[in-house]
């Protein structure tokens, strides 16, 4: 019976390494004090993500043999800040939104990442909730990283009524329902295409909305990293939601120096114009971060100075500081974490925080 015994486990044991399958739990918890003052109000509150995003995650990978790989992916937003979950959108529109109406009270939800991948030579087929090409190069190209009171004006610059918060609407970030396809790497280049449904019934009004395809070019060889995107949404009936940007970065060694430019078009209202310009430059056990980036819908106009410093305790720990301040002018009215300005007022925001990673 002891031998018996023995030989399974044993035999289990070649099974699993024959199968050469991992599953990784891990996560990144993140909070800052942070402050905002405008010339209505001012705001003092604990975030969540001032750095990086905080999340919890699985992720999983099994070798099917022949140069094949069949992968998982489930990231969860965490607000640590109040123990609340994030909100998710589960087709692409404005209806598909948070039923109970306020973030985190839906409970923890894959809402950052939740696909299954098929890998090899060919590069990979992913299929579930993921990030958009388009959003891909504004947290590539942004030295704070999409985090933050630092964030790039050209995520968060004007928007269009109803797709508030970020200026390329509801799948400016992230689309459900999704298929995509990344290349491998053929001597720096690399293509990310993908498609996404708001999965309506045909009798709907439209059926197609909240479908959209997104398509994104990349060379990334040796200091010199340069990207351009385009995705278009369909909004509603003869309504289109189009965003594309080109950025470029170029490491100096001493310093690491990168840009992008963007444009939203939204059927019936001006095109939403943004640049960002800035560096990370390696000071000590951490780095410099700065950043100017502008938004710019024709009329309403909004500029961003950020400027930050990250200091890295370890390889999973970091303290880190932003300062940032933004002017407004024809009839802009955007403030910092949290506070009130006037129409054409400036406003100024602090973060002050550390992030743990697992």
């Amino acid at each position: 019976m002891k031998k018996s015994l023995i030989a399974l486990a044993a035999l289990a044991v070649v099974g699993a390494a024959s199968a050469q399958s991992s599953v990784t739990l891990f996560g990144v918890v993140d909070a800052s004090v942070s402050y905002g003052s405008g010339d209505v109000s001012n705001k003092t509150s604990l975030k969540n993500s001032g750095y990086q995003s905080s999340r919890l995650g699985f992720k999983g990978v099994e070798d099917l043999g022949g140069g094949l790989q069949a992968g998982f992916w489930l990231e969860a937003g965490v607000n640590n800040d109040d123990g609340t979950g994030q909100a998710t959108n589960i087709n692409n529109q404005a209806t598909g939104g948070a039923l109970a109406g306020t973030n985190g009270s839906q409970g923890l939800t894959f809402n950052r990442r939740s696909t299954v991948s098929l890998m090899g030579g060919f590069g990979e087929v992913r299929l579930g909730r993921d990030y958009t090409p388009q959003f891909w190069s504004q947290t590539v190209y942004d030295p704070f990283g999409t985090n933050g009171v630092g964030t790039t004006r050209t995520l968060v610059g004007q928007t269009f009524p109803g797709f508030a918060p970020y200026t390329g609407g509801i799948t400016a970030v992230r689309a459900s329902n999704s298929v995509a396809y990344l290349s491998p790497s053929m001597g720096g280049f690399g293509i990310w295409a993908q498609t996404y449904m708001g999965e309506n019934p045909s009798s709907g009004a439209p059926s197609n909305a909240g479908t959209g395809n997104a398509i994104r070019l990349t060379y990334d060889g040796g200091p010199i990293s340069v990207a351009g995107a385009y995705s278009k949404t369909i909004a509603g009936v003869g309504t289109d939601l189009e965003s594309a940007n080109i950025g470029a970065s170029y490491n100096f060694g001493m310093a690491t120096v990168m840009g992008l430019i963007t444009k939203e078009r939204f059927t019936g209202f001006h095109d939403i114009d943004g640049y960002l310009i800035g560096g990370l430059v390696p000071m000590g056990p951490g780095t410099i971060r700065i950043a100017f980036s502008n938004s710019d819908n024709g009329t309403a106009k909004t500029d961003q100075l950020a400027l930050g410093y990250v200091y890295d305790m370890s390889k999973r720990t970091s303290l880190y500081g932003t300062l940032v301040t933004v002017n407004n002018s024809g009839g802009a009215f955007a403030a910092l974490n949290g506070a009130v300005t006037s129409v054409n007022g400036s406003s100024n925001g602090v973060d002050l925080g550390i992030k743990h990673s697992f």
